[in-house]
């Protein structure tokens, strides 16, 4: 589709006097809804560029030295878990949130104070490295903690705000 063609759902959406639930880059440009996301995307930016700065600060507060465990990523992941888990409560069941909260801070600061693609790249160096066990046992306690953290914190503030659900 050539560039300022309206897809054909855009244009029924449009025609019917509302907003198409399509990919926002597909949006012709001055759509109400490619509008819209000018705000996002600048959120998201400023955001990850806070997280981005936490994560660089714990690095530089906590170094792993080359050929170690990463303990740094693994600690910063699991308390990025745990802190989307109090968020996502937090915004969904106890107030409503503003709509650039959870882009800014669910998206960009967490997403950026989080670094599962250094995790990846951990696990590739600990099999370049000819430590594969480390790597499946990196990529497992990761992997855990992550679930654990985020479970944990949803069930705690829950909880600990009396919103607790039977189950």
């Amino acid at each position: 589709m050539s560039e300022g063609t309206t897809p054909p759902a855009a244009a029924a959406a449009s025609a019917a006097g509302t907003e198409p639930d399509i990919d926002p880059d597909l949006l012709p440009r001055g759509t109400a809804a490619a509008q819209a996301l000018g705000p996002v995307v600048a959120v998201v930016a400023l955001g990850g560029a806070v997280g981005a700065t936490a994560r660089y600060a714990a690095s530089l507060l906590w170094p792993t030295a080359p050929g170690s465990f990463p303990w740094t990523t693994l600690v910063v992941n699991g308390v990025g878990c745990a802190v989307i888990g109090v968020f996502m409560v937090m915004i969904t069941e106890v107030w409503t949130a503003h709509r650039l909260v959870r882009p800014f801070f669910g998206t960009g600061v967490l997403g950026g104070f989080t670094t599962f693609s250094t995790y990846a790249v951990d696990i590739q160096k600990f099999l370049a490295d000819g430590s594969p066990r480390t790597g499946l046992a990196y990529m497992t306690l990761t992997l855990v903690v992550a679930l654990v953290m985020v479970g944990s914190a949803v069930w705690v503030t829950r909880r600990t705000l009396g919103q607790g659900r039977a189950r």
